[in-house]
C-alpha cells in the first residue's frame, strides 16, 4: 500500500487564485536538478474526495474541488502552510473504497 496525502480546495482557488503553477514548475525543476521521480499530481475533481471517509471535508469544499496529492508528508505540510486555506488529509491506496488515486469525476 501507499500513502497519498493531499491539500484539497476549490479548483478556482488552487489554480486561478494562489499561484500554486509557479511552486510546481519550481518543485519540477527540482526534481529533474536532482534526478528524482515526480511524487505530485494535481487533480480535478478527484474520486477519492467523493469517498465516505472524506465527506465531512469536501462539505466544506465550495464548488468543484481539486486536490494536489503527493506520497511527499513534507511537501503537503509546506503547501498547508504557503496556501492557508486548504484541507489536508491523507488515505492509503488500494483501499475498499480508493482503489485508484488518479481517478478523477
Amino acid at each position: 500500500m501507499t500513502t497519498y496525502y493531499f491539500v484539497a480546495a476549490s479548483e478556482k482557488f488552487l489554480t486561478v487564485e494562489e499561484p500554486l503553477e509557479e511552486i510546481l514548475k519550481e518543485r519540477q525543476r527540482n526534481y529533474k536538478e536532482n534526478n528524482k521521480e515526480i511524487d505530485f499530481w494535481l487533480l480535478k475533481n478527484p474520486s477519492f474526495l467523493q469517498t465516505t471517509k472524506f465527506s465531512n471535508l469536501t462539505a466544506k469544499i465550495p464548488s468543484t474541488p481539486a486536490a494536489l496529492i503527493s506520497t511527499d508528508r513534507k511537501f503537503i505540510t509546506f503547501l498547508k502552510l504557503r496556501l492557508e486555506f486548504v484541507a489536508v488529509g491523507e488515505f492509503e491506496c488500494p483501499n475498499a473504497e480508493i482503489i485508484d488515486p488518479f481517478k478523477v469525476e
